[in-house]
């Protein structure tokens, strides 16, 4: 599923199904930022039955490179964890 849609979707539901489709975009955009600003400043984001976004940071480590076999050195960095929750996996 696209963001597009995402869209389409949450207006089939008749709560939301006055709301126009660049309301319902906004919203989605407002939420998707306001995740990533809190993951990036180091907050967990938790969405009870959906599940979490952590931000963890990854160590340096040795690469191989696949084209010549060549060991490389790979920097640490931050990633972003997800840990589904449990209605999520139930689900699935």
């Amino acid at each position: 599923m696209n963001r597009k849609e995402l869209v389409e979707s949450i207006l089939k539901n008749k709560d939301v199904s006055e709301m126009s489709k660049k309301s319902v975009d906004a919203v989605i955009s407002y939420a998707l930022d306001s995740i990533k600003k809190s993951v990036k400043k180091g907050d967990d984001v938790s969405l009870i039955g959906f599940g979490t976004f952590t931000k963890v940071k990854r160590k340096a480590r040795t690469g191989v490179n696949p084209a010549t076999g060549e060991k490389i050195k790979i920097k640490a960095k931050n990633v972003v964890k997800f840990k589904a929750g449990k209605a999520f996996k139930e689900m699935l």
